[in-house]
Parts: C-alpha cells; structure tokens; sequence
C-alpha cells in the first residue's frame, strides 16, 4: 500500500449563484483576478469561473442564473466545509475591517489566534470567509509549516494550550540554528553590553 502524494492545493470550486455575484465577490471585493471561464464540463447549464486567490493557483465557481442564495450561513455539517482562509498581507489585514464596514459587511473583528490575526465574514451566499495574517516570515529555506511544527514541538513542551509569539520566536530561532551555516562554534545568545 502507498500514499497519494499531495504537492499543494491544485484548486478549490465552490458552488456559486449568478455569474455577476460571483464576480463581484471574488474580484471586486477579494481582489481575486477573474481569470477564465468556460462551461462547466460535467454540467452544459452551468458556468464556471476561474480566480487567482494570489498564489498563482485557483478558486473556482459553479454559477447558474437560476440558483439563489439558499442560506444564511451555508452548512457546517460533518463533510461541509467549515470556512475558507485567504492569505493577506499585515497592511491589507489592517485596512479590512474599515474596508468591509464600507460595504455594510458584517465581520467578526480582529481574532488574535496566536501564530495568525484573523477576521471572519460571509460572502454573499453565507459561505464564511477568513482573511488571515501569519504573524512571522520563516527563515530562508524555510515554509510556514516548517516553523509551525517547531513551534508545536515548543508549545508542547512548556505545557502551553496554543502557539503563541515567544514559540514562534523560538522555533525560527531553532531553525536558522540548524539551516544556516556560521563560522562561530558557539551561536548561543549573548550580552554585549
């Protein structure tokens, strides 16, 4: 038996309502570039639209003139899906609520989450968005996952509940330790004063 290998995430599709809504959205509200659109290959009756969420890769939606918003907020039922997080810059992150509040958007404020800033609200169809901010920047050579389970690995150790700033701190601290290169024998914090 082997694994299926994952190399990221090739593209996520949601399921839309209208075409302009999902263009309004995902573009004139998220900033997503509308990159295509053809039909939808298993469904002639429906669209599907291609947007650049700014990684290169895409998101996807299903549009149909006839479908309507079903749902306050679309279900979290086992096998749903919960809420989708987009990345955004710290200077982005804080011009959202400002900006959402221009709109009439109702959102969640500022969640401080430990390692990330969030701030949650429903897209036009009650489908939950997060708009997130890593805290940190890993080392070069380094993802945002390698520093996360550094600071897993520290949080766990002192006894913590969650990661928090000192872990991630530390964890990239550990990990320049051991991925960069020095001409010092001891690289242990010092006082020059």
């Amino acid at each position: 038996m082997r694994k299926i290998q994952s190399q990221g995430i090739h593209h996520i599709t949601l399921m839309g309502a209208d075409r302009q809504t999902s263009i309004d959205f995902w573009e004139g509200v998220m900033g997503m570039p509308f990159v295509f659109d053809q039909p939808n290959l298993d469904d002639p009756n429906e669209g599907h639209l291609y947007f650049d969420p700014g990684d290169g890769r895409l998101i996807t939606i299903f549009t149909n003139e006839n479908r309507a918003r079903q749902h306050e907020r679309t279900p979290t039922d086992a096998g749903c899906v919960h809420h989708l997080a987009i990345n955004v810059s710290l200077a982005t992150f804080r011009q959202i609520e400002a900006r959402l509040d221009a709109r009439g958007i109702t959102h969640s404020g500022h969640k401080d989450r430990g390692f990330m800033d969030s701030i949650y609200f429903k897209d036009p169809l009650g489908f939950l968005i997060e708009c997130a901010c890593y805290k940190f920047e890993p080392p070069t050579g380094c993802t945002h996952a390698d520093v996360m389970i550094e600071a897993h690995k520290l949080r766990v150790k002192a006894g913590d509940d969650s990661i928090g700033e000192v872990h991630l701190a530390d964890a990239i601290e550990a990990l320049v330790t051991r991925t960069q290169s020095s001409l010092s024998d001891d690289r242990s914090a010092k006082s020059p004063y």
